[in-house]
C-alpha cells in the first residue's frame, strides 16, 4: 500500500539473504527464508492507512496498532501449508534479544534464527532510509547503532557476521558498496 514499503522489502531481500547464506543455511532453508523476508511486512495490510501513512511520530495508541502486524501476518499465514516454514521471519521480526521486542517478548535464541537474521537487516535499513518524520541516518551511524545494540536488541552472532559482510573487501561488489549505491540513487 506504500512504495516505501515495496522498495524495503526489495532492498532487504538481498542482504538478508546472503546473510542467512553466511550462517549456514542450506538452499532450501534459503528458498523458505527468502519467502519469510518478501512477507515479513504483509501484516501491515491490517493497519489503517491513517497509522500506516502518518507523516510524523505515532503516539501510544497507534503503536498498539501497529504493533499488531506481526500477529496479522502470522494469522494470515499460518494456513498456508507452503507457507509454514517461512512464517518466523513475519511473526518474530520485532523480536528483540532482550525481550524487549514485540508480539511475544521473546528473548535469546527463544527468537527464531531467521527472525534475528532478519531482524538485524531489516532495522539497518530502516536506519539508512528517509521516512516522512526524519531523514536517513548515514550508514556508518547505522552500523554503530547495530554495534552498541548487540546484544542488547539484535543477536550478537548475527550482528558479527553482518558487519564482517559488510565490509568484506574480497566480495566484488561489496555489500556496502551496493547500499551506498541503491540509497544515494533515492
Amino acid at each position: 500500500r506504500d512504495e516505501e514499503t515495496q522498495g524495503h522489502s526489495g532492498r532487504v531481500t538481498d542482504l538478508a539473504t546472503q546473510l542467512a547464506s553466511r550462517m549456514g543455511y542450506t538452499e532450501e532453508q534459503l528458498v523458505h527464508f527468502r519467502r519469510g523476508v518478501i512477507l515479513h511486512d504483509i501484516g501491515k495490510m491490517g493497519i489503517p492507512d491513517n497509522i500506516l501513512l502518518k507523516p510524523g511520530p505515532l503516539d501510544e495508541d497507534e503503536w498498539r496498532i501497529m504493533r499488531q502486524h506481526p500477529l496479522l501476518a502470522y494469522n494470515w499465514l499460518k494456513d498456508i501449508h507452503h507457507l509454514e516454514k517461512a512464517i518466523d521471519v513475519p511473526y518474530a521480526h520485532h523480536e528483540r534479544w532482550n525481550g524487549s521486542g514485540y508480539p511475544r517478548g521473546l528473548k535469546g535464541t527463544e527468537i527464531p534464527l531467521s527472525a534475528r537474521i532478519f531482524a538485524v537487516v531489516d532495522v539497518f535499513d530502516a536506519l539508512i532510509s528517509r521516512r516522512p518524520y526524519r531523514m536517513a541516518l548515514p550508514v556508518y551511524e547505522a552500523i554503530n547503532f547495530l554495534r552498541q545494540n548487540s546484544g542488547v536488541l539484535f543477536d550478537p552472532e548475527v550482528v558479527d557476521l553482518f558487519l564482517q559482510m559488510m565490509e568484506e573487501p574480497n566480495d566484488p561488489i561489496k555489500p556496502i558498496a551496493r547500499v551506498d549505491q541503491a540509497y544515494n540513487s533515492q
